[in-house]
C-alpha cells in the first residue's frame, strides 16, 4: 500500500460509511480524511480536503454519484474516484467509467479487494471487480452499434439524448445541468420519451433502451 493515501468516503448510509471507515483505517498508509452523504457534499468536501481517492456510491439523494464523479474530475482531475456501489448493470458501470471513475467495485467486495483497488488507482491504474470487468467488456463490444435514434426513430434528437442520460441514472436536475436546460423543459422531454416509448416509468424506459442496445 502506498504511504499517506488520503480517502474521502461518499455514501448516504451512515452505517456503511462507518464500516468502510473502520476497514480503511485498519490498513497502514490510509487516512480517511472525511465523509459525505451525497454528491453535493462530496463536491464541497473534495474541494476542501483534496483527497487522493474518493470512494463513491452512485444512488444518493440531491446529486448522485455519476454527476458528482463527472464534476470532481472536471474540477480536480488529480483526484481518483473509485466507485463502490450496489449497482451492477451495464449502464451504471459504463456511465461511471465515461465520466472518469478509475475503478468500480460492488459493495460486499472483500477487504483485500478494496485495499488493492485503492492502491491501484493511486498508482495510476484502472481497476474493476471480476464481474464488473466482464460486464464492461460486453458493454464495449456492443456499444458502437447502439444509437437511440435508430432504435427509436420516433424520438427527436434531444429526446434521444435525454433517454441516454436517463440510462446513466441521472436525475432530472442533473440532466438539466448537463444539457443547460430548465428543469421544466427536461420534465417535458422525459414525459415525451415515456409517451413515445409507451412505458409508465423512467425505469421501464431504461430497460427498453438497454434491450434495444443488445438486439
Amino acid at each position: 500500500m502506498a504511504e499517506g493515501v488520503r480517502v474521502l468516503i461518499v455514501d448516504d448510509h451512515e452505517p456503511f460509511r462507518e464500516g468502510l471507515r473502520a476497514l480503511l483505517s485498519s490498513a497502514p498508509g490510509i487516512e480517511v480524511v472525511g465523509e459525505a452523504a451525497d454528491g453535493e457534499e462530496a463536491l464541497r468536501r473534495t474541494a476542501e480536503l483534496q483527497p487522493d481517492v474518493v470512494m463513491m456510491d452512485l444512488n444518493m439523494p440531491r446529486m448522485g454519484g455519476i454527476e458528482a464523479t463527472r464534476r470532481i474530475r472536471e474540477t480536480s482531475p488529480h483526484v481518483n474516484v473509485l466507485v463502490l456501489s450496489m449497482a451492477e448493470d451495464d449502464d451504471a458501470v459504463f456511465a461511471a467509467v465515461q465520466v472518469g471513475a478509475r475503478g468500480y467495485l460492488l459493495k460486499g467486495a472483500l477487504r483485500t479487494e478494496i485495499l488493492r483497488a485503492v492502491d491501484a488507482v493511486v498508482g495510476g491504474e484502472a481497476i474493476f471487480g471480476a464481474a464488473i470487468a466482464n460486464r464492461l467488456a460486453r458493454y464495449f463490444e456492443g456499444r458502437h452499434e447502439y444509437d437511440p435514434r435508430r432504435s427509436f426513430p420516433e424520438l427527436t434528437a434531444r429526446e434521444a439524448e435525454v433517454l441516454g442520460l436517463l440510462g446513466e441514472h441521472l436525475t432530472n436536475a442533473e440532466i438539466a445541468r448537463r444539457l443547460d436546460l430548465s428543469p421544466k423543459t427536461v420534465r417535458n422531454h422525459v414525459s415525451n420519451v415515456l409517451t413515445k416509448l409507451q412505458v409508465a416509468s423512467r425505469t421501464e424506459a431504461i430497460v427498453r433502451a438497454r434491450e434495444a442496445r443488445h438486439t
